[in-house]
């Protein structure tokens, strides 16, 4: 018998070489997966504002459709999340947080198709993410605030030697923003997805075996039903909490709190 890791759902494989001059443009499972969540968004705010309105140019619908209704609420929860977290110009960081908050919800959605790929299980992308905000975050505190940004790891009214004990453990929990950011949203997602490759290894092999009932069969299977809900509901809420911290570092970022 074959044992197959839950971990090799994992791989990136590739589907087409191609090497020029050491430079690899090879098409892998992850950059297919990729596609497929921009060219998929893409097509579903096409789908839903298929009106034209007297511009002749896409708009939506008055009367809404079931998607449309899902596109206005994502966008009303999100923009209402931006605004409430961000006190100083939340206007200029809606449409940033808005492709971070699609690419994830997006990665994580589509991750839960049988045979697909989930981007945001691998450590690099989340790192990636995570870090890139992070640069952007000090750029934005430096450029708002100048040297007076270093205050953030010495809260005021504390002495001489209270400071000594409190900035290196305020640096390190300043450093260690980014790394728990994209550590929280990769390590959800694979210990997820690789529960579920183990609870579909052992309802298969359950069913495989003659000397087990065939109604043994149903609760593996009734606990994977009970998990791809769960699955969902950390794919939608690990996208949340995911802009629910760039938000709070975003606005750390402006006021200095």
């Amino acid at each position: 018998m074959l044992l197959f890791s839950p971990l090799e759902q994992f791989q990136i494989l590739p589907f087409y070489t191609f090497v020029y001059h050491n430079f690899d443009f090879s098409l892998t499972n992850a950059a297919l997966i990729n596609l497929i969540g921009f060219f998929g968004f893409g097509g579903l705010l096409y789908f839903v504002s298929s009106n034209k309105n007297c511009f002749n140019t896409p708009s939506f619908f008055f009367i809404p459709s079931p998607w449309q209704i899902v596109i206005e609420s994502l966008y009303g929860m999100l923009s209402q999340l931006v605004y409430d977290l961000i006190s100083v110009g939340s206007e200029k960081y809606f449409p940033f947080l808005t492709i971070i908050f699609s690419f994830i919800l997006f990665s994580n959605v589509i991750g839960l198709i049988p045979y697909s790929f989930t981007i945001t299980s691998h450590l690099i992308i989340t790192f990636t993410l995570s870090f890139s905000i992070f640069i952007g975050l000090n750029i934005i505190s430096y450029n708002r605030h100048g040297i007076h940004m270093f205050s953030l790891f010495l809260p005021a009214n504390t002495t001489f030697f209270l400071a000594l004990l409190l900035v290196p453990i305020e640096f390190i929990s300043y450093i260690a923003k980014p790394i728990s950011l994209g550590v929280r949203l990769f390590i959800n997602l694979m210990a997820g997805h690789s529960l579920l490759k183990v609870i579909v290894g052992f309802a298969w092999s359950m069913l495989l075996f003659e000397n087990v009932q065939a109604i043994s069969f149903l609760i593996p299977l009734f606990i994977l039903v009970l998990l791809m809900g769960l699955e969902l509901a950390v794919a939608l809420i690990q996208t949340y909490v995911f802009i629910t911290l760039t938000c709070i570092y975003i606005n750390e970022a402006e006021v200095l709190h």
